[in-house]
């Protein structure tokens, strides 16, 4: 598919590869990297895709995935295969740890049912076989040790040695006591040697000491001696390692034995983890790149929006640098781009990237582009980049250059993607020229699709009049003198080899006498492609200059919408409000018209009383017809008005219902206040507070002040939930972090065990719920590791 086989090193693939490699946590996920290829079934490329997007999403946005311990566990199986043989301790520990690695995985994924569809795919049908990691756990311990009592006769054995081993160290501190009450002994303590405890005894007392002598200092003036009544005691305590020995044997060959059934199981579990391994790998190098998935098509087409090179994008991510996106569209109208323009002008980054992101796709990478670029699979892809000469073969670089186009003219069709990088060079160009327009004349015939970089004005001459082909340019800003990256269709480049030349400082004698010795025609055209540039240029930024005029147009359209859509909704409020308030005076005033009526009739016409109630009911018109004063501007949140006081933040106030003491922590817009009453926050509106002043806010303070410093000092950082059912645990641990939160301590011990992890997983899933945690880490191996959290509180 790929022609030559170095074109893949040359497009860049290789180094895509190895920066996946380092993603990986197995050796088995390195190798499945190491023989990615590009792949021609749609419906393949698709899945590995979607897992790889899949797994990118889960990274971002969901729980971590339980992948601690990814051994390869295919060579154990291997070895537990084969009658007679078995695993172990520290073998079975690592298959119990991948064990329970598979079975965590499939309960995440189980628990997500229909979210991660393509993901799921990598494990279906695979059965949780418990019974596995019961039997080992049965024997193997937490420290990959086998456990003291895996057999009865284990346990007993294990106990005389231990009681064998405390007489023999007993007896032997008898015995160094009483030498060294004799004189016996040289300066120092008791100390081993050949795995024996021995008393260092001096040169000249050694005959006095029954004993096995192990070994004596460099001087020859201290002997170690082990004694004789220990010495008997500790070869008891070797055979009992001895017997210890065989019987760990006989459990590690039971144990093996009953795992053999299993072993096509196990190598399926191998399978699972090195492809959650691979996909992962994967899923990281495309969050390094910002990657995304593009839409795959049937038909042999490229539509790259915003691409950016892998590679360029990695390096200028670490000099704090931007690369500019590629536009580039192939299809059966444009089927091969034509890309000239000046040198270091980014010619072939683009025909590069083209080449790489297609590789890339069709190996199931996602690519950094937008997701709306489109892609289509190719059968082939041939590619003649850089300098191909060997002495070996005989090759010049023209000869090599030749030998492809020779492949490509053959074997060539309408599912090719060609992709050669100065096309035409290594000649004398009076020649070159006319032969890579023939040889582009017969691609152009076989359909082919392609991206061909070159400085040959016949070959922009000829993609102009013919069908298929079209002619691009690498803009140029030919004021500054320099390049911008950037890809524009439908015209050729000038290579301003004059423009370059001269900003270099290449004498003005000499640049005039090269341009006399060109012909007037091809200056006429160099010319006419530099216009043609400085055209395309203007044109370039005068429609970026729009577009953002338009985005400002639309921005001001919208704010004015939404102004406006505000304005209608105070509109109609206030509508709604005045009706009401009429609505209420029409109905005070009937009420008060009717009691006027009733009193005038029941005081029976009285003349003093009738003018009474008549000053009565004109006070009450006035009242409702007096203007109302203009309502003052709201203050700001940061203070409130109660009674005639100002209310700011800090300020210590009093309830008035609840007769209790609390400080101000917010101030509300409307006509709220927020309070804290120690470890308690309450809203109360503001003309339901008295501010405090003078003497009675400074004993409050004080009084607080004694209550904050008792509660800090009784408040203990740590919480053990060990044991604990889920919800007790979470809701022990939500009292004591808001506690902390509300005194401000800045950490919390969390004490959760190990065990399957479970506990752990739901304590730290709330910890990264919870706002004021900034982040959490596991205690110190020696200390607890992963059984304990450290929760950090902002």
């Amino acid at each position: 598919m790929i022609f030559p086989k170095n074109a893949i090193d040359k497009l860049g693939f290789l180094e895509i590869k190895s920066l996946i490699q380092e993603k990986c946590l197995s050796e088995p996920g390195r190798e499945m990297v190491e023989k990615i290829q590009p792949q021609q079934k749609l419906e393949q490329i698709d899945r590995f895709l979607r897992q790889t997007q899949e797994f990118r999403d889960l990274l971002l946005h969901d729980a971590p995935l339980p992948v601690d311990h990814l051994y390869p566990i295919k060579p154990l199986a291997e070895k537990a295969r084969i009658v007679g043989s078995f695993l172990a301790e520290d073998e079975f520990y690592r298959v119990l740890l991948s064990l329970r690695t598979v079975y965590a995985v499939i309960r995440y994924f189980n628990e997500r049912e229909g979210q991660y569809s393509n993901l799921t795919l990598l494990f279906e049908h695979l059965p949780i076989e418990t019974k596995i990691v019961r039997q080992i756990e049965a024997v193997i311990d937490d420290r990959g040790r086998m456990k003291d009592n895996a057999s009865r006769l284990l346990l007993d054995i294990t106990q005389q040695i231990l009681k064998s081993e405390q007489e023999a160290r007993k007896r032997i501190d008898q015995v160094f006591k009483q030498a060294q009450h004799n004189g016996w002994t040289a300066d120092g303590n008791l100390t081993v040697r050949d795995g024996r405890l021995c008393i260092p005894i001096l040169a000249e007392n050694k005959r006095k000491l029954k004993g096995l002598i192990h070994d004596e200092s460099a001087t020859g003036q201290t002997a170690y001696i082990e004694p004789e009544e220990v010495f008997h005691l500790n070869n008891k305590v070797r055979d009992l390692e001895f017997e210890r020995r065989r019987e760990v044997v006989r459990i590690l060959m039971e144990l093996t034995a009953e795992l053999r059934p299993h072993v096509p199981l196990l190598l399926s579990y191998h399978g699972l983890l090195s492809k959650l391994d691979f996909v992962r790998a994967k899923a990281l190098f495309a969050i390094d790149i910002e990657a995304d998935m593009p839409q795959l098509s049937k038909d042999a087409e490229i539509n790259l929006v915003n691409a950016r090179h892998p590679l360029l994008l990695i390096n200028a991510k670490r000099d704090q640098q931007t690369v500019v996106p590629l536009h580039i569209k192939i299809d059966q109208h444009d089927r091969v781009i034509l890309v000239s323009g000046p040198n270091a002008g980014g010619k072939s980054v683009c025909m590069k990237t083209v080449g790489l992101l297609q590789l890339m796709v069709q190996s199931g990478l996602l690519i950094p582009a937008d997701d709306t670029s489109k892609l289509g699979i190719f059968k082939q892809i041939f590619a003649d980049i850089g300098d191909d000469q060997s002495i070996e073969s005989d090759l010049s670089t023209y000869s090599a250059h030749l030998s492809k186009m020779k492949h490509f003219t053959e074997f060539a069709n309408a599912r090719t993607l060609v992709l050669i990088d100065e096309f035409g060079t290594g000649t004398d160009p009076l020649f070159g020229g006319p032969i890579a327009e023939a040889v582009l004349e017969s691609l152009n015939k076989k359909d082919i699709r392609g991206v061909i970089t070159t400085h040959y004005s016949n070959l922009k001459v000829f993609a102009s009049n013919t069908a298929g082909l079209e002619n691009a340019s690498m803009l140029f800003d030919n004021v500054a003198m320099r390049p911008l990256y950037i890809l524009q269709v439908g015209k050729p480049g000038s290579s301003y080899a004059f423009e370059i030349a001269q900003k270099i400082g290449l004498r003005a004698d000499i640049l005039e006498s090269a341009k006399q010795k060109i012909g007037t025609q091809q200056k006429k055209v160099d010319t006419l492609l530099v216009d043609l540039e400085r055209d395309k240029k203007l044109v370039h930024d005068t429609k970026i200059a729009i577009g953002k005029r338009e985005r400002e147009l639309e921005t001001i359209q919208a704010e004015y919408e939404q102004l406006q859509s505000h304005l209608e909704e105070n509109k109609r409020q206030l509508i709604r409000d005045a009706k009401e308030e009429a609505r209420q005076i029409l109905k005070d005033a009937n009420k008060l018209i009717e009691n006027t009526i009733s009193e005038i009739k029941s005081a029976q016409a009285d003349k003093e009383r009738t003018r009474e109630l008549r000053r009565e009911l004109h006070a009450a018109v006035d009242k409702n017809t007096e203007k109302k004063p203009s309502a003052k501007p709201s203050a700001a949140p940061s203070s409130a008005i109660a009674g005639d006081e100002v209310i700011e933040v800090g300020d210590w106030v009093k309830i008035v219902d609840a007769d209790t003491e609390a400080q101000v922590i917010e101030v509300s817009k409307g006509s709220n206040l927020i309070l804290a009453l120690g470890d308690i926050r309450t809203v109360v509106k503001k003309n339901k507070v008295v501010k405090l002043r003078g003497k009675e806010k400074a004993k409050v303070v004080k009084r607080h002040r004694s209550l904050s410093t008792s509660s800090v000092a009784d408040f203990q950082p740590e919480v053990d939930v060990r044991g604990m059912r889920t919800e007790d645990a979470l809701r022990q641990l939500e009292t004591v972090l808001d506690r902390a939160v509300m005194i401000g301590y800045p950490t919390l011990k969390i004490l959760h065990g190990k065990g399957d992890g479970i506990l752990r997983k739901f304590v730290r899933d709330y910890l990264r719920k919870y706002n004021h945690v900034s982040h959490f880490e596991d205690e110190h191996a020696d200390r607890g590791g992963d059984g304990i959290t450290y929760a950090y509180i902002s």
